[in-house]
């Protein structure tokens, strides 16, 4: 079942003629610096916020609320935008959500006030899981079947890399220069990305009987809704520890704050491992992989809370939970899979609930701490919210299973 969906969904000018591994390199390398520019843009700003406040005269924790705006332009812009676009070729759209978010991003480095820098940060977040959705379907239809999960890591590739390379770079010219330079920066990349799609990625066609009313229909098929649920609720425990991970190195693990950016550095180094083992290990099992990263998190979060005190340890963890990033491209191509006709939707979606993610393990983390608690015990709190995302995730199988009898 998963194949034909995914077959039918591929533009007949893609299927028409097998493009060659040049082609498809280049491809995935546009789509790939989009995602290093979306990721760089959007994790920048926890390094440069102090620089942000002390710009506008706001303290640093009103400062914190073009982080929500950006995410909250993120979670009503994937859906949003993929249902409105749904009469538009893959290309286009392409183009035109990494044009809002070249745009969006200079547009933040000339605001002139805090509130309109706010405003700019919600309508750069909008192109944002639009942009990683349709890009993974483009990248998975260039290529046979048992392939697409290392296409679409290929693309996410971009998003991880940021986390390791561009994020400390665009913090570090922020601080030294001007904060304004390191979102003018990220624009520039956004440029690059447009005209690397405008020459690489080949023209489509619209598919037949594509609609709005049909991409809504994603949201009606319960495995779309259960796998968007695992990741909304399972990957919440990577956020609850990781927001909180300055705290844990400078107050549990007694480190100076020099570490910080070292385990920052080290939990980078995971998800990209995490993302190229996970996109090969999802070709050869989506739900092997969702399933097996899930019950890794319970394992490494519960250490991490049993273990922060050790500097060493610490070390370990970070990284190993930057390693659970590994069921990304697999969420990716799971929900290009049970989706059918309504793939854009759906695959835009996975980034909305992974913002979801992010905002409910900062919360609960938060709880935990001013309950009294402490910032060890964030790695509990990963650890239950992975156990439910189990809960999910066999819910799923279940379904999946009754289906297949039925």
């Amino acid at each position: 079942m998963s194949q034909i969906a995914v077959d039918d969904s591929i533009d007949s000018s893609l299927a028409s003629e097998a493009p060659s591994p040049m082609a498809v390199a280049l491809v995935q390398l546009a789509l790939a610096c989009g995602g290093f520019g979306i990721g760089t843009g959007e994790f920048a700003i926890m390094g440069l916020l102090p620089n942000v406040a002390n710009t506008f005269s706001v303290t640093t924790p009103q400062a914190g609320y073009v982080i929500s705006a950006y995410a909250l332009g993120v979670v009503i812009g994937a859906p949003g935008i993929a249902v409105l676009a749904a009469r538009m070729t893959r290309r286009s759209l392409l183009l035109l959500l990494m044009g809002i978010f070249a745009a969006g991003n200079i547009l933040s480095a000339l605001a002139p006030t805090f509130q309109s820098f706010t405003v700019m940060r919600l309508i750069t977040g909008l192109p944002h899981g639009a942009y990683f959705g349709v890009a993974a379907i483009v990248a998975a239809s260039m290529v046979p079947v048992h392939k697409r999960a290392r296409a679409v890591g290929r693309v996410m590739l971009g998003l991880t890399i940021a986390t390791l390379l561009g994020t400390p770079l665009a913090t570090f010219f922020g601080q030294s220069l001007d904060w304004r330079v390191a979102f003018t920066s990220v624009g520039v990349i956004g440029l690059v990305t447009v005209a690397l799609i405008w020459y690489y990625v080949p023209r489509d066609q619209v598919a037949d009987g594509a609609s709005f009313l049909r991409e809504l229909g994603a949201f009606k098929r319960p495995q779309v809704l259960l796998t968007l649920g695992i990741a909304a609720v399972g990957y919440g425990g990577m956020f609850a520890m990781f927001s909180y991970i300055a705290g844990t190195t400078t107050k549990v693990a007694m480190l100076p704050e020099s570490m910080v950016a070292l385990m920052m550095v080290l939990f980078g180094v995971g998800m990209n491992a995490g993302n190229v083992i996970g996109s090969w290990l999802a070709d050869k099992s989506i739900m092997g992989t969702i399933g097996g990263s899930l019950v890794f998190n319970i394992a490494v979060l519960t250490l991490f809370s049993l273990t922060a005190s050790s500097p060493i340890m610490l070390a370990v963890c970070v990284f190993l939970v930057g390693c659970g990033f590994a069921a990304g491209p697999a969420l990716q191509t799971r929900l290009m899979d049970v989706a059918a006709d309504a793939q854009t939707l759906a695959a835009a979606s996975n980034h909305s609930a992974f913002n979801i993610a992010n905002a409910l393990g900062a919360w609960l983390g938060g709880l935990v701490i001013a309950w009294g608690y402490g910032f060890a015990a964030t790695g509990y709190v990963g650890a239950v919210l992975s156990f439910l995302g189990l809960f999910v995730y066999f819910a799923s199988l279940r379904l999946e299973r009754s289906s297949r009898s039925a």
